[in-house]
């Protein structure tokens, strides 16, 4: 089992159930799965980029990602129907509490010029979502074998049922949130 939900196990279930004011204990909001998705828009022209990214996001998660195709065509885009252009991957129990605890205690902190992430990133049902620039600041990617930085976005999808609770959910976990002033 891994460190950090052992912890929530022992002692943030019943700091929620306090702080939230929640009688039942299956009420108290956990997390349920984490979406990291990455979007490879070059491959239209250049099909290695997709086998890259998907590479890349195995290194990260320890799990193959799926191929998201395109869902309708856009000219403008040069993008047909069918085309693969995005990558992701879903993490449920074990290797979601493992990521999670490596996103906060690693991650994060490599972001350049990081202050906390944004406390208004909420979606109003008690989910998450962050951005990372680049996929460098995971540890497990080698630099030298880096074509180009390729950003990525972070769902936290929590049983939260609003934001405040979701909020206070992942302020427990160890979520650095910005101070707002």
């Amino acid at each position: 089992m891994s460190r950090l939900l052992e912890r929530y196990k022992k002692e943030i279930l019943a700091e929620l159930e306090k702080e939230l004011d929640i009688v039942n204990p299956m009420a108290v909001p956990r997390l349920e799965k984490i979406v990291i998705n990455v979007g490879v828009g070059e491959a239209i022209q250049n099909a290695k980029a997709l086998d890259a990214a998907k590479l890349e996001l195995t290194q990260i998660t320890g799990q193959a990602p799926v191929v998201s195709r395109a869902k309708k065509s856009i000219s403008a885009f040069k993008l047909r129907k069918g085309l693969p252009i995005a990558c992701f991957v879903t993490l449920r129990q074990r290797r979601m509490y493992e990521f999670f605890d490596r996103l906060v205690n690693i991650v994060l902190p490599r972001v350049r010029d990081f202050r906390g992430v944004s406390p208004k990133a909420f979606d109003g049902r008690g989910n998450y979502t962050l951005g990372l620039r680049d996929q460098l600041v995971f540890p497990e990617i080698d630099y030298t074998k880096v074509e180009r930085p390729r950003g990525m976005n972070i769902t936290i999808v929590t049983t939260a049922r609003t934001d405040a609770e979701a909020q206070a959910l992942l302020k427990k976990l160890g979520m650095p949130f910005r101070e707002t002033a």
